[in-house]
């Protein structure tokens, strides 16, 4: 895999891995026909949409086994065909969810078994045609009863084998992260956040901070409410095998509340002459700690207007007047602004 861009990179974590401050998140190109869908999703597009990053300098890519009931990695795996070898960007996967072919519908299961996640692994390797992850993360605590020590030990035990290249854990909280770390180096975290859904940054960022943990966001544009082309006449459109026509922030009242956050960034985002999505991805990228952001797109034209978070700065003026607009539209919870010094968060700074 190339780590090869034009766009400025950070270190993630202690994995020996530059990386881009966006990277492309493949969920919803997964399509729908499973339960945590998008709904319809063209594969073509998909692809493109894969090849559009690449070729303007992002350099990874994060899926999931689960995305599509494997159809995502599929997918990740036709776009990376197209593609020399050392062109190629990081590939970032999970494990951890599992499911039953016959009921395509029916919620995913939470499996940590060390057999069943061996057997991912190798289903995951095949589907995206590599011979090794470059980053491999459990993507919800297991609940079927394995320990966390014992699934963590086994990631360690594939990254020690060499089968993937670092290994982190999405959707942990603080008590978890702490336990992985006293087995072995977590190399990255993966939490939900944004302007929005701001708890991650009360502590589980300045704890990665702290420890060499790499963090990449999920969500930073609260799965299209600040893009800042969602309305509620699309909200009320939304298919019924888009999970996000379920969801609390897309419906009375916090979509009332979010859409108005997403107006607040209009003119932050005219005067960098960027988008509204930049502005979302480029707040979550402000905070100490936070290595990269995953951005969805489902076509290449979108990419387009995502690059510009890949160098977006926002300086102190642009991160005050969306605390304020945060606090004046009562949109989510947690933490209104980075500390100064990148240190501990004094209790003012939540809303």
């Amino acid at each position: 895999m190339s780590s090869k861009t034009s766009f400025p990179t950070r270190p993630l974590g202690q994995s020996g891995m530059d990386i881009t401050r966006i990277g492309l998140g493949a969920w919803a190109m997964g399509g729908n026909g499973w339960a945590i869908g998008w709904g319809p999703q063209d594969d073509a597009d998909s692809v493109a949409a894969i090849r559009r990053a690449v070729e303007r300098g992002i350099n990874w890519i994060d899926t999931a086994a689960v995305y599509g009931l494997g159809h995502s990695e599929e997918i990740v795996r036709r776009a990376l065909a197209q593609m020399a070898p050392d062109a190629r960007p990081y590939v970032f996967t999970k494990c951890g969810l599992t499911w039953s072919p016959e009921q395509p519908q029916a919620m995913p299961r939470r499996t940590g078994a060390p057999a069943s996640i061996r057997r991912e692994l190798e289903d995951s390797l095949r589907r995206l045609g590599v011979e090794r992850i470059d980053l491999y993360q459990m993507h919800w605590p297991a609940g079927d009863g394995t320990p966390l020590e014992v699934y963590w030990q086994e990631l360690l035990d594939l990254k020690r084998e060499g089968k993937v290249r670092a290994v982190g854990l999405s959707n942990h909280n603080l008590a978890q992260l702490q336990q992985a770390e006293a087995l072995g180096h977590v190399d990255t975290l993966q939490p939900p956040f944004s302007a929005i859904q701001r708890a991650a940054a009360s502590d589980l960022i300045p704890w990665c901070d702290r420890h060499g943990t790499g963090v990449i966001v999920y969500s930073p544009m609260q799965s299209g409410l600040l893009t800042g082309s969602f309305s509620m006449e699309r909200a009320r459109a939304l298919p019924a095998d888009d999970w996000r026509a379920r969801n609390a922030e897309f419906t009375s009242p916090g979509i009332e509340r979010n859409l108005a956050l997403a107006d607040a960034f209009k003119p932050i985002a005219e005067r960098h002459g960027t988008t509204v999505a930049a502005v979302a991805a480029g707040w979550t990228l402000a905070w100490p700690g936070v290595t990269g952001a995953i951005v969805g797109a489902r076509s290449a034209a979108q990419v387009d207007g995502l690059l510009g978070a890949a160098s977006l700065e926002l300086d102190a003026e642009d991160m005050e007047a969306i605390a304020d607009a945060i606090e004046r539209t009562g949109a989510g919870a947690g933490p209104l602004r980075p500390p100064e010094d990148g240190g501990a968060l004094p209790s003012n700074l939540f809303a």
